[in-house]
């Protein structure tokens, strides 16, 4: 049911806030569990939601001024793909509370669902480094891609005015056609995590 919910809510762009996730058990195919959870405390398998779509994690800290800046590029591309491939924001921040982050989605105009990576099992699973960075896994759950958003920041501190290269957008686009081909894996500029406690 809620799975369905959630799915619902990424083909319906006037929902106006994030969509709870399933409450599932561990990712299968995978060598050990990986779970993360929704803001309610509840295990979620962000897999068994996507149901052999697509899965775009997007790794987000609520104080990370560059992952802020790109919010309207994330949700941009969560209504441009809504029904084609399950986005979810991960809050990989231990100490952030599940208030924090659902005003953190209000403020910035977020209707995609969003989980907490207390464990960092989803950060090992997407060899992401740092907020924003993103992790496009295909229906079979293989990670095709994880980096960058795009190349809009050259370093912390300096970015284009508009970038010239979209990585999460052709990923994505790759994980939905197997003859399109994923970019290579670029880094990010952002926060690290391993900041994090």
């Amino acid at each position: 049911m809620l799975a369905a919910t959630l799915l619902h809510a990424a083909v319906s762009p006037e929902v106006s806030s994030p969509a709870p996730v399933q409450a599932g058990g561990p990712v299968s195919g995978t060598s050990k569990s990986v779970s993360a959870q929704d803001l309610s405390g509840k295990s979620v398998d962000v897999f068994a939601v996507a149901a052999g779509k697509p899965v775009v994690l997007i790794f987000l800290r609520t104080d990370c001024p560059i992952s802020n800046r790109y919010a309207p590029t994330i949700e941009a591309l969560g209504q441009k793909y809504s029904g084609a491939a399950v986005m979810l924001l991960v809050y990989p921040d231990k100490a952030e509370t599940s208030a924090n982050i659902n005003k953190h989605l209000q403020e910035y105009g977020y209707t995609i669902a969003a989980v907490k990576d207390t464990q960092h099992a989803l950060v090992k699973l997407s060899k992401v480094e740092m907020t924003p960075e993103v992790a496009v896994f295909n229906g079979k759950r293989e990670l095709i891609y994880h980096g960058r958003i795009d190349n809009w920041y050259k370093e912390f501190g300096r970015a284009r005015s508009a970038p010239t290269t979209h990585e999460l957008d052709d990923a994505i686009r790759a994980a939905l056609n197997s003859h399109h081909p994923a970019p290579a894996s670029v880094s990010g500029v952002g926060c690290y995590i391993s900041d994090l406690q």
